[in-house]
């Protein structure tokens, strides 16, 4: 039913947005991975919501509790358990929509699809859901680290604010540096200032989430359905509000020629295989080849806005409908945690699978 993701790191998330709590099952985690209940919260305390006041005042500590598979801070080989407990439920909020289909949420398609819903912030649809990704993206980045791979995602556009600066050259030690999570910081001024004028005027504003994955060595990935880049595709896709997603030159490739585009491989001093550019990104053929992979993300304005909007009910009426409660005016900052952890999802169960392929 599409609730699992991986084939040898694989997980399942299980939980809604008003429901009692939401959590996730993790197989396939090596044993002997060192991991403390603190470095699953960080994670988690980086998305969580009510972090600054161009996020949502929803109010939840997003406390983890780890059910089973860690034993004395090592993981055990057997399914990993996380759960995280809702506690800031404003549920009467969401009464004015129990026949309401909001314009751009998956309010209608969700009853299409099942004939019912739960209207209560959205149920299972809700990007409350991605608490279960960020607790199991925890493990996938600690594996990853073992290897000397890292991943950075940042917020490098908001509207029409756009960072131009390419990623090598930022300091990207900053990006937790400002609540908009932009490593620059006179663009994270105007981006801030962007999103709290769209939060005065009852509306909200979308952009773009950069990520940057260093030290993948080359070999990762699968021919044909399951390369390397239509995984981190699908990853990033099956985010709340994604829109798109591009990596290495993107869609600004296409101005290119081949002359310009390809990267030309040459041999380090240290008898290493690199290329002098990098416009693939890290991946060709679908396989990673050892240089940086680097892709955008980009998010819709949130769905949710609290000003008057035509729509119909269940019932096939039309009606005027405002929003009501607590929503984020920008999912980008609360979104860059999310990145992160399906990239470290995507890459630690391609390292896995690296392994068997090479037995």
């Amino acid at each position: 039913m599409s609730n699992s993701y991986g084939k040898i790191f694989r997980i399942t998330t299980f939980g809604e947005s008003h429901g009692p709590a939401v959590g996730v099952i993790v197989d396939g985690c090596p044993a002997g991975l060192e991991i403390s209940p603190e470095e699953i919260q960080h994670a988690l305390d980086r998305r969580r919501p009510g972090q600054s006041n161009i996020t949502t005042p929803r109010q939840e500590e997003d406390r983890v509790t780890i059910l089973s598979g860690i034993f004395e801070g090592k993981t055990q080989g057997v399914p990993i358990a996380l759960v995280v407990n809702n506690k800031d439920q404003a549920s009467k909020d969401y009464a004015h929509i129990e026949h309401a289909f909001r314009p751009s949420h998956a309010d209608y398609t969700y009853t299409a699809k099942y004939g019912t819903r739960d209207y209560r912030g959205g149920g299972r649809s809700s990007a409350r859901e991605t608490v279960a990704r960020v607790a199991a993206g925890a493990l996938a980045a600690k594996l990853l680290q073992q290897q000397g791979i890292t991943v950075q995602a940042y917020v490098s556009q908001v509207g029409s604010i756009k960072l131009h600066k390419p990623y090598d050259e930022l300091d990207l030690s900053q990006i937790d540096s400002n609540k908009v999570r932009c490593p620059d910081v006179e663009t994270a001024a105007s981006m801030i200032s962007l999103i709290e004028d769209a939060r005065d005027s009852l509306d909200t504003i979308g952009g773009v989430v950069s990520c940057v994955v260093k030290g993948v060595p080359a070999g990762l990935g699968e021919p044909v359905f399951d390369k390397l880049h239509a995984e981190l595709g699908k990853a990033m896709l099956s985010i709340n509000a994604v829109k798109g997603f591009e990596y290495g030159s993107g869609f600004e490739g296409v101005k290119m020629r081949g002359s310009e585009h390809n990267d030309q491989f040459y041999t380090d001093e240290a008898g290493n295989v690199r290329t002098r550019t990098n416009y693939s990104g890290g991946i060709q053929g679908g396989i990673s080849n050892g240089q940086d992979i680097y892709f955008n993300v980009a998010f819709k304005p949130v769905a949710t806005i609290l000003q008057p909007q035509q729509t119909i009910n269940d019932a096939g009426e039309e009606i005027t409908l405002q929003g009501k409660g607590r929503h984020d005016p920008c999912v980008l900052p609360r979104a860059v945690p999310i990145v992160d952890a399906m990239a470290a999802l995507v890459l630690a169960d391609f390292l896995l699978r690296q392994q068997v392929n090479r037995i």
